[in-house]
């Protein structure tokens, strides 16, 4: 992919290697957040982690083409690699040789995958802020509860609403661009609750 060259829509996953990095959680979450070029240096600070161990999943991803290079950039007399996604979402193809349960598996496991990273990631986050406050008050936010779906078509039209609902609210109070404007994550999770009622 060209630098210039705009991201495709849909990456058909083909290659056993390539199914499995989408079920890993720093992967996956790196995939996720190369929507837009981006360097090792970039993700490691966005992920809070060392330079060197992104760049070491940045090469796996490339090698089995799930990322590829945009072009580069000089920062401080250093020439910085920028990476794309190969895709803005990713389709098991049939070619794998799996059956359609199989596939669906894999589907959930890798929206899991993202949940367990997006946990990992805001653990982190947290702990960082926690240890850059001091005695300052981290406006911060956390809203959990219970949804009973009963079939597929539910819970995808509930994700579809959910989804639409969010970014309208966003894009109402969003002010990139005003003087003093700070940066929040705003994460959603949904998978249903294991048996047993979960953790406490």
């Amino acid at each position: 992919m060209k630098r210039n060259q705009s991201m495709p829509e849909t990456f058909i996953v083909t290659e056993p290697e390539q199914a499995a990095s989408l079920l890993h959680p720093v992967r996956s979450e790196l995939i996720s957040l190369l929507k837009e070029p981006r360097s090792a240096t970039e993700l490691s600070k966005r992920m809070n982690d060392s330079a060197q161990k992104i760049n070491y999943h940045l090469k796996a991803l490339e090698k089995v083409g799930l990322v590829v290079r945009a072009g580069t950039r000089n920062v401080r007399n250093l020439v910085e690699v920028l990476y794309v996604s190969a895709g803005r979402s990713f389709l098991l193809s049939d070619s794998l040789g799996l059956s359609s349960d199989t596939i669906k598996k894999l589907q959930d496991q890798t929206a899991l995958a993202h949940v367990l990273s997006l946990t990992e990631k805001m653990k982190r986050d947290a702990i960082s802020l926690m240890e850059q406050s001091e005695d300052e008050e981290i406006p911060s936010a956390v809203m959990e509860m219970e949804l009973a779906l009963s079939t597929m078509d539910h819970r995808n039209a509930f994700l579809q609403e959910y989804a639409d609902m969010l970014t309208t609210l966003i894009q109402k109070h969003h002010r990139p661009n005003e003087e003093n404007a700070k940066v929040y994550h705003v994460s959603m999770a949904m998978y249903p609750k294991p048996e047993g009622g979960g953790t406490t």
